[in-house]
């Protein structure tokens, strides 16, 4: 397993942490760090984070959603961290704003053993999405 660290050039200076990575690059801003990231990697983890976290991992759910990728997505549920965003999903299905498999697009895992064993056993299954069904249809 190569491990792929991508940081925009902005703040190079205030967060360089190569530790542990074998690939290190840098990017022109955060859009490119975070394509560079979904194109590379085989598995997104989210550990407890700040808007930053938020933002790119709803990114990539979204990724899932719409079928630009099939890999899995794991959020580690320290302290239960992520307990609110999982509620926050099941009102927005339960008020019709969010599909009714969006829980399919992403695993909340309370340890790091079940977060590796959900990412070795992950098995990739396409999204019924609605968008994407009515985007192929026009073409």
């Amino acid at each position: 397993m190569i491990k792929f660290c991508a940081i925009p050039c902005s703040i190079i200076a205030r967060e360089v942490n190569r530790a542990g990575c074998d690939e290190f690059l840098v990017t022109e801003c955060m859009r490119t760090r975070k394509a560079a990231l979904e194109k590379r990697g085989d598995a997104f983890i989210a550990l407890p984070g700040g808007l930053g976290t938020f933002e790119e991992i709803f990114e990539i759910i979204v990724g899932r959603q719409l079928n630009t990728h099939a890999k899995p997505v794991v959020l580690l549920n320290t302290n239960r961290y992520w307990e609110p965003l999982r509620a926050m999903v099941q009102q927005g299905i339960d008020q019709h704003f969010i599909k009714p498999d969006a829980h399919n697009y992403f695993h909340l895992a309370a340890s790091v053993p079940e977060v590796i064993r959900y990412i070795r056993d992950f098995v990739p299954t396409p999204s019924d999405d609605k968008w994407l069904a009515m985007q192929t249809a026009k073409n």
